[in-house]
């Protein structure tokens, strides 16, 4: 999480705009009972889930310059783990839910 998500920063980081979400993404989090708008919410507010250093520091500078935004965020546990993303295009236009794998 980014210095800007402390504990006194309360207003989203950047625009949505139309949220989509595709039915493998909305079956996984359905069968997860993982509510879409929590983890919109986590991305919005900077929280960019399970991504290495160097991919949470590209979001923050595409937070801060413009580019487009992942998050990723896993869903379950162990060898069985499914992992649910979240993309904001650089031009703020749209954030889809997606699986990896639909990419």
């Amino acid at each position: 999480m980014n210095a800007a998500t402390g504990p006194h920063h309360f207003a989203p980081l950047f625009r949505t705009g139309q949220v989509v979400a595709t039915p493998g993404a909305l079956y996984v989090l359905e069968q997860a009972s993982v509510n879409p708008m929590d983890l919109l919410a986590r991305h919005v507010f900077g929280d960019w889930g399970d991504l290495c250093g160097e991919d949470k520091e590209a979001n923050d500078q595409a937070v801060a310059h413009g580019g487009r935004i992942l998050s990723s965020y896993d869903l379950g546990n162990g060898a069985a783990a499914t992992k649910c993303w979240v993309i904001t295009e650089a031009d703020r236009s749209s954030t889809t839910f997606l699986l990896p794998r639909e990419y």
